[in-house]
């Protein structure tokens, strides 16, 4: 039986036998092979976060985060949010059976994510600013009111997401040639790199992959190099124009001799219409990946094999599909009306 990430790779986390480990049974998440790659030229590989217990990646940071949190005494948790860092503190916090607040920007986090927050008791505060400026309130917030702050800043939060690097592995006996990974606050990304560069150092695997950072076009601070001010993208999880890791993320392409690149909304959505058909639904800010690997496959670039981080589920963020769907007409009850529709042309 999979234990969760605390148990699974203790000796690679920052706990002690004293830690209270605080734990949903988190990681040990699918790697299922895309259909949509190219037969004979082309392996890509997908992971699927959203079969994390709150439906996407923040899982795995959080459960160190909040375990470290309760050994060390804290009152509650704190921290800023575009949607899923909100849902899974909130989860872990009830689970630990300690408060939690949530600072979200008014109007930008997708409802999904805002009820699960809901769901398990978090008080949430909307604020008038984009997530960066809520970030630096949180930040305040933690140091005045005496919580811990879970957001990638933490660093117990990053040593819980490399895990999933760990997991790639496993399953393959190898590091992959290429990861491409939706990049936000680029705490995942960062993450990733150490998770290759530890098992690297461990001689688990013999070389480290090249990893890919995808952000949207309209909120593309790395590949820009400069800040956004007013980031704007359907990929809600990744409108981040600041992102907190920013130092390791560069660290982690540079090294890893990797590349940053953007894509368009309408690629992002192209690519999760396109995850949908493989019966894999995400977020929008999940398909990134997938749609930053098909732009280098059109560019003629694209790795022989990768491996494409899709971050959460999408019934996190429904209301961009039900914006785009259309249901048709009621027919009578009967074999005859129904039967035109059952032609699937």
């Amino acid at each position: 039986m999979w234990r969760g990430v605390i148990e699974e790779y203790r000796a690679h986390l920052p706990v002690t036998v004293r830690t209270p480990v605080v734990t949903l049974l988190e990681g040990g998440t699918p790697l299922i092979t895309a259909r949509f790659a190219a037969p004979g030229r082309r392996q890509v590989w997908l992971k699927c976060e959203a079969g994390n217990p709150t439906g996407s990646f923040k899982d795995r940071g959080m459960t160190v985060a909040v375990s470290k949190a309760v050994e060390a005494g804290a009152r509650g948790v704190i921290c800023a949010s575009t949607g899923n860092t909100a849902a899974s503190a909130s989860a872990y916090a009830a689970r630990a059976g300690i408060p939690c607040a949530v600072i979200i920007p008014a109007g930008g986090v997708a409802l999904g994510k805002l009820v699960q927050g809901a769901a398990h008791a978090a008080v949430i505060i909307p604020v008038e600013a984009g997530f960066d400026a809520a970030l630096d309130l949180a930040r305040k917030a933690a140091e005045r009111f005496k919580l811990a702050l879970v957001n990638s800043v933490n660093p117990h939060r990053l040593a819980g997401q490399k895990t999933a690097a760990f997991e790639i592995c496993d399953v393959l006996g190898r590091a992959p040639e290429a990861v491409a990974i939706p990049v936000g606050n680029a705490g995942n990304i960062t993450a990733y790199w150490k998770g290759f560069t530890e098992y690297h150092a461990a001689r688990r695997i013999a070389a480290r992959p090249r990893l890919i950072g995808v952000q949207a076009e309209g909120a593309s601070p790395l590949v820009q190099g400069r800040p956004v001010e007013d980031p704007q993208t359907i990929a809600s999880a990744i409108r981040i124009g600041r992102p907190a890791s920013w130092e390791g993320a560069v660290r982690a392409i540079e090294e890893s001799g990797g590349e940053f690149l953007s894509v368009t909304d309408e690629e992002i959505l192209a690519a999760q219409t396109l995850l949908g058909r493989e019966g894999i639904f995400v977020e929008p800010a999940s398909a990134a990946s997938v749609a930053g690997v098909l732009k280098l496959e059109r560019e003629g670039r694209a790795p022989t094999e990768v491996v494409c981080i899709l971050t959460g589920h999408g019934l996190k963020d429904p209301a961009v599909i039900e914006n785009r769907m259309r249901l048709p007409a009621p027919v009578k009850p009967t074999l005859e009306a129904i039967g035109p529709r059952l032609t699937f042309q």
